[in-house]
């Protein structure tokens, strides 16, 4: 017998706190609150087994914050680590635990409360338990958004939902999980704490079902984004309204589900990296320096512009216009990511340990790892597990930056070149992709093989 809960608490940063992304070094504390973030938890047990799942309205955590929240629900409830899963919608109008250089600077006493408050959702759900049934659906939404790595890329279009009903036919809560960057209202409200379009598409569930609590889980979204018609004023609504209809369409439409069985894997996972060359170390401090001392602005869009940011018009605007301050500001980050590189470079390993993790409730899988993980690695796993509910929940549990494909490390691109830079970490290769690939298929046919 299936039983859940499910529960909610706030996570809107007190005054003071910056958001995290958009631009390097801007200091982006918030000015307004366009609508409050939070930590919604989702307990399930068969009996026998029990996961939990948290999903965070957070630009991303870092290791030591999943450890830490993991340990407090642990001893709360005895529900294992392995089994405690923890999901960023990353909102970029949000601020981030244990976050990334030079793109919002964060505050430890922000982190240790978001953690607690997290661990409270959890408890509070796992108390709450109450026998359910679950039904599952699925959609294609196409049309929303795009890969924006290249002309024609192809972007994950599936809508995947959970739906857990009470014995008396309500619904106690619903599971959306959906691929795309959510950074529709920061164009336009860069200031402003809030969901964006994860918090939309909440709140449209909601509403439509009364007494029902939903959860977005954020999906393989390191290569696409909604389409940049949304980002006016008269469309900003459309994309979380569009996604909303996708999703009630398809709880609508769940099947039910007769598998009554909890299962939790968790692996830990050692991806290839390669070490960077002295000769770009020293080529990023050396540029930094040389336009610094010159006043030299000229030709950076064509120069360290081009890896450092995806539109470098845009970060100019975002410095307010000035070209000069964002071109310093950009120096500035070189200075400081080659001197953390420079004091131990030579004696990293040239892996990066992370983990992936699957929770099964029922027939869903639930495929979890830390990275911006791109469109094509994640069609790889549905083609892979066909047949099966996925939920590929990325920016899970820690983060590791972009895990591009090997058109994207050719290319030396944004994510490709300059993520492993904010993120302290060597350049992933051609095989990291797939190996994580490998890591996620495998920990679903673990979870598939119990009960």
């Amino acid at each position: 017998m299936f039983t859940a809960g499910i529960a909610r608490t706030d996570l809107t940063p007190y005054w003071g706190v910056e958001l995290t992304g958009w631009g390097y070094y801007i200091e982006r504390r918030w000015q307004t609150i366009r609508d409050t973030l939070h930590a919604t938890a989702l307990a399930v047990d068969d009996g026998e087994r029990s996961a939990i799942i948290v999903a965070l309205d957070l630009m991303v955590i870092d290791a030591g914050f999943t450890k830490a929240t993991r340990d407090r629900i642990t001893e709360a409830t005895g529900v294992p680590g392995d089994a405690i899963l923890l999901n960023c919608s990353h909102s970029h109008n949000a601020p981030a635990a244990g976050g990334l250089l030079g793109v919002g600077e964060c505050d430890p006493f922000y982190e240790d409360w978001a953690s607690r408050q997290a661990a409270t959702a959890a408890i509070l759900a796992w108390r709450s338990r109450e026998g359910v049934s679950m039904g599952l659906g699925r959609v294609k939404v196409s049309d929303l958004s795009y890969n924006r790595t290249r002309a024609h890329g192809v972007i994950d279009p599936t809508l995947t939902v959970a739906r857990f009903d009470r014995h008396d036919g309500t619904t106690l809560a619903a599971v959306v999980n959906f691929g795309a960057h959510p950074t529709v209202g920061t164009e336009l409200h860069p200031f402003a704490v809030s969901r964006d379009v994860p918090g939309e598409v909440c709140d449209a569930v909601e509403e439509a079902y009364p007494g029902a609590v939903a959860i977005y889980l954020q999906g393989a979204c390191g290569d696409a984004n909604f389409h940049r018609e949304f980002t006016i004023p008269e469309k900003a609504h459309v994309a979380g309204e569009e996604l909303a209809s996708a999703a009630i369409r398809a709880i609508d439409q769940a099947h039910r589900d007769e598998a009554p069985v909890v299962a939790a894997v968790r692996h830990e996972v050692r991806l290839p990296t390669r070490r960077w060359l002295e000769s770009e170390i020293l080529g990023d401090r050396d540029e930094a320096i040389r336009r610094l001392r010159d006043h030299d602005y000229s030709g950076w869009r064509e120069g360290f512009g081009r890896a450092m940011t995806n539109r470098p018009d845009d970060m100019v605007k975002r410095h307010g216009g000035d070209e000069a301050k964002a071109v310093r500001a950009m120096c500035r980050f070189h200075l400081e990511w080659t001197e953390k590189m420079l004091r131990d470079y030579r004696d990293r390993p040239e892996v990066l340990e992370t983990e992936t993790q699957a929770i099964r409730i029922g027939n869903l899988y639930i495929a979890a790892n830390a990275s911006e993980f791109f469109s094509p690695l994640a069609l790889d796993v549905r083609r892979r597990c066909e047949g099966h509910h996925v939920m590929l929940s990325c920016y899970s549990n820690g983060r590791i930056g972009y895990l591009p494909d090997a058109h994207d490390i050719a290319a030396k691109s944004y994510a490709g070149y300059q993520s492993p830079k904010y993120c302290d970490q060597f350049p992933f290769v051609d095989q990291s992709g797939p190996m994580m690939c490998d890591a996620m298929v495998e920990v679903i046919a673990a979870c598939r093989a119990v009960g």
